[in-house]
């Protein structure tokens, strides 16, 4: 008989998305003084594709047997990555600011990394789990990771997509670290990470603008550093609680990218410190509870899948926080739940529902 999925994350979950989708609609209210139609066509895919969408696929996959779609998992990495070649198809795939990371269908587009994110872990959940004794040794821990992930990684990075590649290391990592993998082969891994971000920043110019910026980021304010003054500015206005709800004035015409990377600083602004730390508490716990459902799978494979969906989760939306604040370079990686992007706040309740059907069927249910 079906067990209810973990109440504590799903309560936790609910609060994030409600909390995000009212940072958004304030933070969005900028675009709406600028340009009232692209506010409706923000708006729509938000809401439409993004939550309601997202809400049906976390219903739909809370409710699956995880353990059954196991043998689907190389299939469905094949597809994601025969899906996210199709974003250098001419007239199939989008161009935005130099940067080929959509498909188009007709007025809709999406982003076919959310869904090569998920296959990867998924895939790689997959085959620890039936090699756990091997985990420990370079062709049963490293190679299936690299295997795996590298060609994935190597996708993002021709799009470009510095950003995608960062998390998809990080949440494949994450996987092999659950399953037992040495700290020495960690070292291996984080090394061709560094060599990876270093050819990044030696074919890409926008990479290397950034680790400049990043690390001197007062020396061009009415240029590079803008959007990171721009975001401190912001930040440090909101004081204590905040100027309230729809009282950001950066938003308007002073901080770039107001629904997208910029958009904690709106949510810094408007309700200041308190609800800064609300928000992030909301992460933490959300994470917390997420690696305790993972602790307590009923096999290896889920355990590692809800390990690597959850820092997938939350480290990307921790990343997007530390840019805001300058502690880390502006890559463009969003705030989850929060930050506009249809196909990403679906896919992450799609996630969310993948953690909850392991929950399901947890060792000790809490």
């Amino acid at each position: 008989m079906k067990k209810s999925v973990d109440i504590p994350f799903l309560l936790v979950l609910c609060a994030v998305v409600a909390f995000g989708l009212l940072i958004f609609t304030s933070a969005a209210l900028g675009l709406l003084a600028r340009d009232g139609a692209s506010f409706s066509s923000v708006a729509a895919s938000q809401l439409l594709l993004g939550l309601v969408c997202g809400s049906f696929a976390c219903w739909i996959l809370s409710r699956l047997d995880y353990r059954k779609w196991r043998p689907y998992t190389p299939y469905f990495f094949g597809f994601a990555i025969v899906l996210t070649l199709m974003t250098f198809v001419p007239h199939i795939g989008l161009s935005l600011k130099g940067a080929s990371r959509w498909i188009a269908l007709g007025p809709l587009s999406f982003q076919p990394e959310e869904i090569l994110k998920l296959a990867t872990i998924a895939f790689l959940s997959a085959l620890y789990a039936a090699n756990m004794k091997g985990v420990q040794t370079l062709r049963g821990g490293v190679l299936p990771l690299v295997c795996v992930a590298g060609p994935a990684a190597l996708i993002l990075l021709l799009q470009p997509n510095t950003a995608g590649v960062m998390m998809i290391g990080a949440a494949a990592s994450a996987v092999l670290f659950a399953a037992g993998g040495r700290l020495l082969h960690f070292g291996l891994l984080l090394l061709i990470g560094i060599a990876a971000i270093g050819a990044a920043a030696f074919a890409y110019p926008h990479v290397a603008e950034r680790i400049d910026t990043y690390l001197n980021q007062s020396s061009d304010p009415q240029g590079s550093g803008w959007q990171i003054q721009q975001s401190l500015i912001a930040i440090g206005s909101g004081g204590i609680l905040g100027k309230g709800l729809g009282q950001s004035v950066q938003k308007f015409s002073y901080l770039p990218e107001p629904i997208g990377d910029s958009i904690f600083a709106v949510a810094g602004e408007e309700f200041g410190f308190a609800g800064s730390i609300l928000l992030v508490g909301l992460f933490l716990t959300l994470g917390f509870l997420g690696l305790r459902i993972a602790a307590r799978a009923q096999d290896p494979f889920g355990g590692l899948m809800v390990t690597g969906l959850t820092i997938l989760i939350v480290g990307q939306s921790f990343f997007n926080i530390a840019s805001a604040l300058g502690l880390v370079p502006l890559v463009g990686v969003p705030l989850i739940f929060v930050s506009h992007g249809g196909t990403a706040l679906a896919m992450a309740l799609a996630e969310a529902g993948v953690i909850l059907s392991v929950s399901r069927r947890m060792r000790h249910q809490a």
